[in-house]
């Protein structure tokens, strides 16, 4: 267990500098943030540090700027929704790493908010360099991560300054991240069901592979089914297939036994666009020139069945094509059955990327017991693997 801000006295925080890292990496056109999802689930940890008196202190990450500094890139437009949001003016620091921007968060007022220039324009920051991560200590008297979705990155603002600049805690979404995805992983409520798409079964080997022992049943959908279907001897048309993958596939449909649970049929088409034939058809039956790009009505049945009985379901990855409709259908199809199964008292964790995004389109999101806010995270995290920007923190 990681300690949490929660856990500290109140005197320890009114007046405080709190360097707070976040995730704020969203999308950005013409200047003007599209979707402040991930603003918004940074604003409790926000709020409660501002009620308190602390003078907050945020530090992001923006897309992946190749070389220094890019204006592309710029956490400008995110200060401006910040603003809207919270309804508050916010400081801009343009260069973090300088004695000038620790200079102004020191004249902060008490609940005053300023947001440091991307972190990844500096180079030191992808490098977890000791150097810079001091340089950014400098911003803060307590260290609080509340970006979960880069937990899975050593860096210098996510892993080394939580070694610097102390207490070390968690916000509250890296609180609720852990929380859900932990008990899904622990101390799950039976049946327990994973549901996993997505095109390659290399992305996911290591998973399935952790999952296994832990879980009731893995639904396993998307193009990663045709590699299956090819190592089962089964004509794949044109479908994507992992050819050196096969002797894996094998290996672990032999291992897995009946808790491997593949499509019984697949929605084919000769080409992935809309408006193209398809055609419904049993897992046997896909024909040359043919490739499947979505699970089939009766497989969208069986998975819903078994996703509605469960005591908790952990999903990670799309049936289909689902940018594309109609091959979206088995997508949403399993979207539906999962807030069916929080309804009936389940316990349903969504692991970021695609899904997250499916969930959204269907209007589901609040119907989720919990949708992560880090794709690669909650993917690292749900195969075992140890978090640096986590195991950073203070022990509680």
């Amino acid at each position: 267990m990681k300690r949490t801000l929660e856990s500290l006295d109140p005197a320890a925080i009114e007046g405080k500098r709190a360097l707070v890292r976040v995730d704020f990496n969203c999308p950005i056109k013409d200047g003007v943030v599209t979707d402040a999802t991930r603003i918004r689930a940074a604003l409790p940890t926000i709020k409660y540090l501002r009620d308190r008196g602390a003078r907050v202190v945020l530090l992001s990450h923006l897309g992946r700027p190749k070389s220094g500094p890019d204006p592309r890139y710029s956490m400008q437009p995110v200060v401006r929704e910040l603003e809207r949001l919270l309804g508050a003016p916010v400081v801009f620091l343009p260069d973090p790493a300088s004695e000038a921007a620790a200079t102004a968060t020191r004249r902060l007022p008490r609940g005053g908010v300023a947001l440091g220039e991307n972190t990844r324009f500096y180079p030191g920051e992808e490098r977890n360099d000791p150097a810079l991560a001091e340089r950014f200590a400098a911003l803060g008297d307590f260290y609080v991560n509340d970006a979960f979705g880069s937990a899975h990155r050593a860096h210098a603002s996510t892993e080394a300054v939580a070694r610097i600049l102390k207490p070390a805690v968690s916000g509250f979404l890296m609180q609720q991240e852990l929380r859900y995805l932990g008990e899904a992983l622990h101390h799950p409520a039976r049946p327990f069901v994973a549901v996993l798409g997505g095109a390659k079964i290399s992305g996911k080997i290591d998973l399935i592979e952790a999952l296994l022992p832990r879980v009731d049943a893995i639904l396993l959908g998307g193009a990663m089914a045709c590699t299956f279907f090819r190592a089962m001897g089964l004509e794949t048309g044109t479908s994507l297939v992992e050819e050196d993958r096969l002797d894996m596939a094998r290996q672990l449909m032999a291992k897995a036994g009946d808790k491997l649970v593949l499509p019984g049929g697949a929605v084919i088409a000769q080409r992935l666009e809309p408006g193209a034939e398809t055609r419904a058809v049993r897992r046997d039956a896909i024909p040359p020139g043919w490739a499947m790009y979505d699970i089939d009505p009766a497989t969208e049945h069986a998975f819903a069945e078994r996703i509605r009985g469960a005591g908790t379901v952990v999903w990670n990855g799309p049936m289909g094509v689902f940018e594309t409709p109609p091959f979206d259908h088995g997508t949403l199809a399993v979207a539906h059955a999962m807030a069916a199964a929080t309804a009936g008292g389940a316990t349903t964790v969504i692991g970021g990327g695609d899904s997250a995004a499916a969930v959204a389109q269907a209007g589901l999101t609040d119907r989720i017991s919990h949708v992560s806010t880090g794709g690669g995270a909650s993917l690292e995290f749900l195969e075992g693997k140890p978090l640096p920007g986590v195991a950073a923190l203070d022990e509680a």
